[in-house]
């Protein structure tokens, strides 16, 4: 190890420095909770990093998916063994993508600190080289979109192998019958609420699917960014507190609801995760152009009704399968 200094002649001890990244990412990793405030933190000190919020809110959309399983409607409709399974593959997906990116964003914080690049301390997180390089292209050039649609690419990579291929996630949940029932599982779709009971957002086919994940990212970006409701998402979540209940946003709907979905630390206990070795790095000097490339955005966005009606078939079916089994 060696003793870092920037323009200044400040002195930047690296173990020291290496050891608080890797505390704070310990404590932030805990649950969807302590995730999802850290991403929403960092983004609000350092808003030229748009991904931090991106990821911020799509963290609450996994929250919500978890404590949909343990909801009054889906304990109907899958047995104990089978949630818990859905709830390990969004909580697996999510720590490790926390693992991956929040290194990389409080090196992006320190390197503001001290003025000074401090990318190559990176790789004693086993960060891609592939980001690497962005982040130093970043420091350079200030282009916010590129980095937040590296982020994008780069996160989705992360998980491919050890969620989205793994055996026992690949066998149990995305080859399962539940899972191909997308309009049913809310795996394939994303949504940013506002104060105003306005729900938007984007859906993607066959979520196994790299590219697809990625251009949904692209075009959740663009949601949040570029299609003028920026104010009304940015509202959203200086407001409300997440708790992984739908209830956060289903209370700021015109007609009243009442809770359905549990809080998501009464739900669940938090979970141990390990890693099976040092993270492989997915990057190997690939052609990756094409996930650079602007994709044509769908002109409905807005899904506020079409969310209702997809959790009222939720309602119904459940009913229908309870009724013939218990007929």
């Amino acid at each position: 190890m060696k003793m870092i200094k920037n323009s200044k002649e400040t002195i930047v001890n690296e173990p020291s420095l290496l050891a608080h990244i890797h505390h704070d990412t310990n404590k932030y990793n805990i649950d969807n909770i302590t995730r999802t405030s850290a991403y929403e933190k960092i983004y609000f000190r350092h808003p030229e990093i748009k991904w931090a919020f991106l990821a911020s809110m799509v963290s609450r959309n996994a929250g919500w998916n978890m404590t949909d399983l343990e909801g009054n409607w889906f304990r109907k409709a899958l047995n104990s063994e089978k949630r818990n399974l859905l709830f390990m593959t969004y909580e697996r997906a999510n720590w490790t993508i926390f693992q991956d990116a929040y290194p990389q964003l409080l090196i992006y914080e320190y390197s503001k600190r001290y003025k000074k690049p401090l990318f190559y301390l990176l790789t004693h997180f086993s960060v891609s080289k592939f980001m690497v390089e962005e982040w130093e292209y970043f420091w350079e050039h200030q282009s916010m979109e590129r980095l937040m649609t590296s982020l994008i690419i780069n996160e989705q990579n992360v998980i491919q192998q050890p969620v989205i291929k793994q055996k026992i996630y690949k066998q149990h949940v995305f080859h399962s019958a539940p899972y191909k029932l997308q309009d049913l599982f809310h795996f394939s779709t994303v949504i940013f609420p506002t104060l105003q009971g306005k729900l938007y957002g984007f859906s993607v086919y066959n979520f196994q699917n790299l590219t697809n994940r990625i251009d949904l990212g692209k075009r959740l970006g663009w949601l949040l960014f570029h299609a003028g409701l920026y104010q009304q998402f940015e509202a959203f979540a200086k407001t409300v507190p997440h708790t992984g209940s739908r209830y956060d946003y289903e209370k700021y709907f015109p007609e009243k609801r009442r809770r359905e979905t549990p809080l998501l630390r009464m739900a669940y206990p938090i979970v141990s995760h390990t890693l099976d070795g040092k993270r492989k790095d997915w990057f190997h000097g690939q052609n990756i152009k094409k996930w650079f490339k602007e994709k044509k955005i769908p002109q409905n966005y807005e899904v506020t009704d079409w969310f209702k009606h997809k959790q009222d078939q939720l309602h119904l079916l459940t009913l229908l399968q309870e009724y013939w089994r218990n007929g």
